[in-house]
């Protein structure tokens, strides 16, 4: 059964931010050093740690505590101070040298801008063709670019999904958007599962999130882009050093791919919507294959890598966006409506424990600011409940 993440938010977190809807400007630092936190609410589904270590763990726990040895501790619980608000369906952040936040806006196409407190308009990305959840999504800064000024952009156009990049000329509210130049072209569309998720990874390559856009035939096919993560280079081919030869393919077997990250020591790790069980987790090999469609979660099945955190309940997590920070990884969840913190302990990751459930709708990304706070994207598909939540650590 396919699960559509867009559903609207209840009706008592609508309620909670139309109180706080005055669509103001400011500043919102919630610094991870706080003593507090909210685990899921009652009668939900505990998430479990996969891969060697399979012990089952709760988020009702009390927050920084891990069955998983060796993991750090403690976990400290973020810390809300205000938000901004004014965006239409965000889904991506990127961030300027001079701290310009750079956001885009699925349905709209829009590029906005985040400069000293005000929301500008830099430009509309041209040929996207929003619809269900494609349109504009993935953002991606490219690691030059203080020479070459590419902003990266995976988008839904007419066809399929796509990677364009873009100039940038200008600074804070007088950014200017250059014209597009399609990079990587092929990527499957659906009404769904059109994955989105773009970084450049410490290798200075870019890595893509797909998903199966409804062809459950894709995710296990080394030649189809769907189900993948991909890795490219910044000119749009097959990275050198790719699992397959000639091949954009490095991971396969994924769902819908929607976030993207790396630890302190290189490693990458993504988070992935399951079907109506399993939402995961996953540290990522080149050339692993992570099942789907064949199996979800950590069967422990031949041929097959377990995720290592799994959410049996959906309605719990729905993990978008994906930052690491300090051996902690930070999931935005879409239906679970709160913010996952999992400690990270080399290969292995422990008890994930949730914040701010219910309060700010769905999250449907976390990025790192150059300055040490973690920004976080309600998505609510309703221009009134928008808003930005900004974290430092």
């Amino acid at each position: 059964m396919t699960r559509n993440h867009r559903g609207t938010p209840a009706a008592a977190a609508a309620a909670k931010l139309l109180a706080g809807a005055a669509l103001v400007l400011c500043a919102l630092a919630l610094p991870l050093s706080a003593c507090t936190g909210g685990g899921a609410g009652p009668g939900s589904s505990p998430p479990t740690t996969g891969g060697a270590t399979a012990a089952a763990t709760s988020s009702t726990e009390t927050p920084g505590t891990s069955s998983s040895a060796g993991s750090p501790s403690p976990l400290r619980a973020p810390e809300p101070a205000g938000r901004i608000e004014g965006l239409q369906i965000p889904w991506s952040t990127v961030f300027l040298p001079d701290g310009t936040a750079v956001i885009s806006e699925r349905d709209t196409a829009q590029l906005k801008s985040v400069s000293h407190g005000r929301v500008g308009t830099i430009g509309t990305v041209p040929g996207v063709v929003p619809g269900g959840e494609g349109g504009l999504m993935g953002l991606a800064l490219s690691p030059d670019f203080a020479s070459d000024r590419y902003l990266y952009a995976y988008f839904t156009a007419a066809d399929d999904n796509r990677i364009a990049r873009m100039r940038l000329e200008g600074a804070g509210a007088n950014l200017r958007l250059g014209a597009p130049e399609v990079i990587f072209s092929g990527m499957s569309k659906a009404s769904t599962h059109n994955g989105g998720r773009i970084r450049f990874g410490p290798d200075g390559l870019l890595y893509v999130g797909t998903g199966d856009s409804q062809r459950r035939e894709q995710p296990q096919d080394r030649n189809a882009l769907g189900g993948k993560i991909l890795r490219l280079t910044k000119e749009g081919g097959p990275a050198p050093g790719n699992p397959f030869p000639n091949n954009p393919v490095y991971s396969l077997g994924h769902r819908n791919v929607q976030g993207l990250a790396w630890d302190g020591q290189g490693r990458l790790w993504a988070s992935e919507f399951g079907p109506d069980v399993n939402d995961e987790l996953n540290l990522i090999e080149p050339g692993g294959n992570y099942g789907w469609p064949e199996v979800t979660g950590a069967p422990h099945r031949d041929g097959f890598i377990d995720a290592k955190i799994v959410w049996p309940s959906t309605a719990e997590s729905s993990p978008s966006g994906l930052e690491i920070v300090r051996g902690t990884a930070y999931l935005g969840a879409l239906r679970g409506q709160r913010i996952w913190a999992v400690p990270l302990d080399g290969e292995n990751a422990g008890n994930p424990v949730g914040y701010f459930t219910g309060q700010f709708g769905r999250i449907r990304n976390v990025s790192l600011a150059p300055n040490g706070n973690l920004w976080a994207l309600s998505n609510n598909q309703n221009p009134d409940f928008t808003v930005i939540l900004r974290l430092s650590r």
